[in-house]
C-alpha cells in the first residue's frame, strides 16, 4: 500500500516537470533550392518585381503552440523583406540591384510566445541583365588624314556592362548603316570600309553613332576526339542566318546582329559548320550541326500613346476652372497600346507633374486601354493662380527588364469663371478732413479687387450707412467725395461712420467701413453769458468769470482770461486759465480798500476779455460790475451768506426751496400711512363722531409764482438805493478827486428807543445811501435785516424773474 502511494506521487511529479517544461520552436532546413524553410542559402533575382512573394517561413514548436515569424534588418540597412507574422510569407519591398548589393543579411526569428529563436541569414542576389553597356570617355573626337587606306582602323570604341554572363557581353554596331565606316562587333575597332575613300572638300566632318549591345545568344561547343594536343576548331554558319546572326569563329558564341525591330521571322534554322585546322594550316575534318532560334516575343515595342488620328505625345484641352470634383476630363481622347505579348505589354500609367490634382485610369494596362483623366482637387483647378495646367502621362513597362517607357504631354488651358467677390484691400479705412471743406471735397479713395478676369472682374461701389448722407462714391474708382452741398460743422457732429460696398458683375460684393472725422477750424469766438456780468466778492474769495468757445476741439476752445481795462489798474488780478478774480495780495479789508478809492466806492466796474487759443485767434470783451463785501458783514445773517452764495445761480434758493416742501409731503404721507395701518389693526370701537375739515384749495401755479415774486419784492423794497452817477473808472471827476483819501465815517449807534422819524443809515459795502421807508412803528434791527441782504434779495430777484421766463419750475 505505501509502496502504491510512492509511486503515484512519483509519476505525479514527472507529469508537473513535464507540465512546466516548453520548448522553443525550430525553423524547417528544406537545403538549396527550396522556397519554404529558413531561407538557408536563398538566393533570388534582382529583376524580382516589387511585391512578389519570393519566401515562405516554416518552423514548429513542439509543444504545438501557435507560432509567429519575423524578419529584422540592421539599422544601416535597407528593409528588404516584409513578413506575414502568421503564415511566414515573405514579401519582396524594396527594388534589388546585385551591382549595388549583391547578398542581403537579414535575421529571422521564430516565437511560440514564450520562446524566440532567431538566426542570421544571408540572400545571394543573383545576376539579370538589366544593365545597359556604357561607353568609356564619350564622346570621342577622332582625327583621320583624308587620304587614310580603305580597311584602315581608326579608332577603339570601348563598352563596360555591369552584368555577369553573356548578360555581360557586349557587342556594337553602326546605327547608320550607310556610313562609309564599319565597326568590328566584338572588339570596337573602327575602320574604313572596304572601296571607301574620305574627302576633306566634300566633308570634313563625319558624326557617327555605335551601339553597344549585350548580344550573345547561344554558344555551340565542339570537342576534338583527339587528345594531347588536338588541332584548332574553327566555327561558321553555313545558311539560315540571313544576315541577322553571326558566330564567333574561335569560341562559337552565336550573336544577333539585328535590332529587335529588324528581325522578320519568327524561327530560324542556323547550320553550324565545326572544322579542325591541321597544323599545316589546311581545313581537315568537318562537322555540321543544325541550330534552331525561334523568336519568342522580344520585348521590342514601348508602350505608345495615341490620339484620334494616329500615334500622338501631346495632348490640350479648354475647360472651365474649378470643375466638379470626380469629372472625366471628356475632350482629352487618348488611347495606349504596347504591341508586344504577355508580360512584355503589360504596364502602368502614372501622372507626372500633377500634384494630386488628377488620377488617371487605369493605373496597369495590359496590352491596349482608353486612357481617361479625372478630376481630383477642383480647388487646385483655378484661373487666378495658373491660366495653363501642364503635366505628363507616363507609361512604364512593369515585367521586363528593358522597363521600356513613353510620356505624353498634356495641356490644360483654364478658362476663367465668376468664382471670387471683390475683396478690400483693408477693413476699415479712416479719413480726416476740415470742417470748412467746401461741397465735393474728396475725402478717401477705397480699393476692392476682383481677380476674375472680364466683366467678371469689374467692381461697382455704393455707400450706405446712417452716416452717408453727407458724402458721395464714384461707382468706379471708389473716391469718397462730400456732397456739392454739403455743409459741414464739427461742432454739431464730429464724426461720421458708415459702409462701403465693392459688387461684381453678378452681385457678388463685400463691405468695409468708412470711419470719417472732421478736423475743428477755430470758427468761433469765446462768448460771455451776458455782456454786463455782475459778481458780489467777499475779501479773501474769488469771484470767476467764464466764457464758452464752441469750437470742437483743442486749442480752439481752450480760453484765456484778462483785464483789459480797470482804474486804478491795481486792484484786481485775473487767473488766465480759470477766469477766477482775486483782489490784489496788498488790499485785505474794506478799509484798504476805501482808501484808494476816491469816491468810496465799492462797486467796481471791469473790461474783461476772453481769448480762445486757435490759429487765428478770437476773442470777446464783457464789462463786469463787481461788488465787494466782507466776511464779517455775512456772519451777521445766515441768510444773506446764503444769498451771496446763490445769487449768480437762483435756481440753487428754487431747488432748496422744493427739496424742503418735498421732505415734508414725504414726512407726512408717511405718518398719515402709519396711522391708517394702526387704526385698521386695532380692535378699539372708534367713536361715531368724526371730525371734517375743509382743505383749501392749492392755488395756482402762477399764484405761486407771483407771491413768491411779492414776497421778495416785499423784502427787498424796504430799503432804496440811491446810486450816484455811474463812473466806469471809479474815478470821479470832481476837485475832490485830487485829495488824498479818506477813511470812511463809522456808522451811528442804533437807537434803543422808538422813534418815529426818519432813520439814516451808512452801508459801507454799498456806493450810495439807502433810506428805508417812513414807518408808524419803531424800526426794530431783528426785523429789518441788514443792507446786503436788501441789496442781494434784489438782485437774487432780477436774476429769477428772468429765469423765471424761460423756464417753468412750479
Amino acid at each position: 500500500m505505501r509502496r502504491g502511494w510512492w509511486a503515484a506521487l512519483a509519476l505525479g511529479l514527472l507529469r508537473l516537470c513535464l507540465v512546466q517544461a516548453n520548448f522553443a520552436p525550430h525553423f524547417f532546413d528544406n537545403g538549396v533550392g527550396s522556397t519554404n524553410g529558413n531561407m538557408a542559402l536563398f538566393s533570388l533575382s534582382e529583376d524580382t518585381p516589387v511585391g512578389s512573394h519570393v519566401y515562405t517561413l516554416n518552423g514548429t514548436d513542439p509543444e504545438g503552440d501557435p507560432i509567429s515569424y519575423h524578419i529584422s534588418f540592421d539599422p544601416s540597412t535597407r528593409s528588404v523583406f516584409s513578413v506575414d507574422p502568421t503564415f511566414g510569407n515573405i514579401t519582396l519591398v524594396e527594388e534589388l540591384d546585385r551591382e549595388r548589393e549583391d547578398e542581403i543579411e537579414a535575421i529571422i526569428s521564430i516565437s511560440d510566445g514564450l520562446n524566440l529563436v532567431t538566426e542570421k541569414v544571408v540572400i545571394l542576389v543573383t545576376d539579370a541583365n538589366d544593365e545597359a553597356p556604357r561607353f568609356i570617355q564619350e564622346p570621342y573626337i577622332v582625327l583621320v588624314p583624308e587620304d587614310i587606306p580603305a580597311g584602315s582602323s581608326i579608332f577603339k570604341v570601348h563598352a563596360v556592362d555591369r552584368d555577369t554572363g553573356s548578360g555581360g557581353s557586349v557587342t556594337y554596331f553602326l546605327q547608320n548603316l550607310h556610313s562609309p565606316f564599319a565597326v568590328d562587333r566584338h572588339s570596337g575597332v573602327l575602320r574604313l570600309q572596304s572601296g571607301a575613300t574620305l574627302d576633306y572638300e566634300r566633308s570634313r566632318t563625319h558624326y557617327i553613332t555605335v551601339v553597344a549591345k549585350g548580344s550573345e545568344v547561344l554558344k555551340v561547343v565542339a570537342m576534338d576526339g583527339d587528345r594531347g594536343k588536338p588541332n584548332p576548331i574553327l566555327y561558321s554558319l553555313v545558311n539560315g542566318s540571313d544576315g541577322a546572326f553571326e558566330i564567333n569563329e574561335m569560341s562559337g558564341d552565336i550573336s544577333v546582329m539585328q535590332s529587335p525591330a529588324q528581325l522578320q521571322r519568327e524561327v530560324y534554322e542556323l547550320h553550324v559548320q565545326v572544322t579542325e585546322i591541321s597544323p599545316v594550316g589546311s581545313p581537315a575534318a568537318q562537322a555540321i550541326v543544325p541550330v534552331t532560334i525561334r523568336i519568342v516575343d522580344l520585348n521590342n515595342h514601348p508602350p505608345t500613346f495615341y490620339g484620334e488620328s494616329g500615334p500622338q505625345n501631346r495632348f490640350e484641352l479648354s475647360m472651365n476652372e474649378h470643375p466638379p470634383q470626380g469629372e472625366i476630363l471628356r475632350g482629352l481622347k487618348i488611347t495606349v497600346n504596347d504591341s508586344d505579348q504577355g508580360a512584355n505589354a503589360k504596364f502602368n500609367l502614372q501622372l507626372v507633374g500633377a500634384r494630386g490634382i488628377f488620377r488617371v485610369v487605369p493605373q496597369t494596362v495590359l496590352n491596349e486601354a482608353q486612357v481617361t483623366i479625372i478630376v481630383e482637387n477642383s480647388a487646385a483647378i483655378d484661373f487666378e493662380k495658373s491660366k495653363v495646367l501642364t503635366f505628363k502621362l507616363l507609361a512604364v513597362e512593369v515585367n521586363t527588364p528593358e522597363k521600356f517607357s513613353s510620356t505624353a504631354d498634356v495641356v490644360i488651358q483654364l478658362l476663367d469663371t465668376n468664382d471670387n467677390i471683390p475683396k478690400f484691400n483693408s477693413h476699415y479705412y479712416v479719413a480726416r478732413i476740415p470742417e470748412n471743406a467746401p461741397g465735393g471735397s474728396s475725402v478717401v479713395a477705397v480699393t476692392a479687387v476682383d481677380p476674375d478676369t472680364g466683366h467678371w472682374g469689374e467692381v461697382k461701389y455704393s455707400i450706405y450707412g446712417t452716416g452717408a448722407d453727407l458724402f458721395l462714391i464714384h461707382p468706379s474708382t471708389g473716391l469718397i467725395y462730400t456732397q456739392p452741398w454739403a455743409s459741414l460743422d464739427a461742432e454739431a457732429t464730429a464724426r461720421y461712420n458708415f459702409f462701403v460696398k465693392a459688387e461684381d458683375m453678378e452681385g457678388k460684393y463685400s463691405i468695409a467701413e468708412v470711419f470719417i472725422t472732421l478736423s475743428d477750424v477755430n470758427d468761433h469766438c469765446p462768448q460771455f453769458g451776458n455782456s454786463i456780468q455782475k459778481k458780489t466778492m467777499v475779501l479773501g474769495a474769488p469771484v470767476k468769470i467764464e466764457a464758452i468757445d464752441e469750437d470742437a476741439e483743442e486749442p480752439n476752445n481752450l480760453v484765456d482770461y484778462s483785464i483789459t481795462h480797470a482804474e486804478p489798474a491795481n486792484v484786481f488780478d485775473i487767473d488766465a486759465h480759470t477766469g477766477e478774480i482775486w483782489l490784489k495780495n496788498s488790499i485785505r479789508s474794506l478799509d484798504a480798500l476805501h482808501n484808494i478809492t476816491p469816491g468810496r466806492d465799492c462797486i467796481w466796474s471791469l473790461e474783461v476779455q476772453a481769448k480762445d487759443r486757435g490759429s487765428p485767434s478770437f476773442s470777446t470783451t464783457a464789462l463786469l460790475k463787481i461788488d465787494i463785501t466782507d466776511a464779517e458783514t455775512l456772519s451777521r445773517s445766515p441768510m444773506a451768506a446764503f444769498l451771496i452764495q446763490t445769487k449768480d445761480n437762483p435756481m440753487k434758493a428754487v431747488g432748496l426751496l422744493v427739496g424742503t416742501m418735498a421732505t415734508v409731503v414725504a414726512i407726512t404721507v408717511l405718518i398719515s400711512t402709519a396711522t391708517f395701518w394702526r387704526n385698521k389693526k386695532s380692535n378699539k370701537v372708534l367713536p361715531v363722531r368724526r371730525v371734517v375739515r375743509k382743505r383749501s384749495a392749492p392755488a395756482p401755479r402762477t399764484i405761486r409764482i407771483e407771491w413768491l415774486k411779492s414776497k421778495s419784492a416785499k423784502a427787498a423794497t424796504k430799503f432804496v438805493l440811491k446810486e450816484k452817477p455811474p463812473n466806469e473808472n471809479c474815478n470821479n471827476n470832481s476837485p475832490e478827486s485830487s485829495l488824498p483819501p479818506r477813511a470812511p465815517a463809522l456808522p451811528p449807534p442804533p437807537s434803543m428807543a422808538p422813534s418815529t422819524g426818519a432813520a439814516h443809515w451808512t452801508v459801507p459795502t454799498v456806493s450810495g445811501s439807502l433810506t428805508p421807508q417812513q414807518s408808524q412803528l419803531p424800526p426794530n434791527p431783528k426785523t429789518m435785516g441788514s443792507p446786503v441782504q436788501s441789496t442781494l434779495i434784489s438782485e437774487l430777484k432780477q436774476k429769477f424773474e428772468k429765469s423765471m421766463h424761460s423756464k417753468a419750475y412750479f
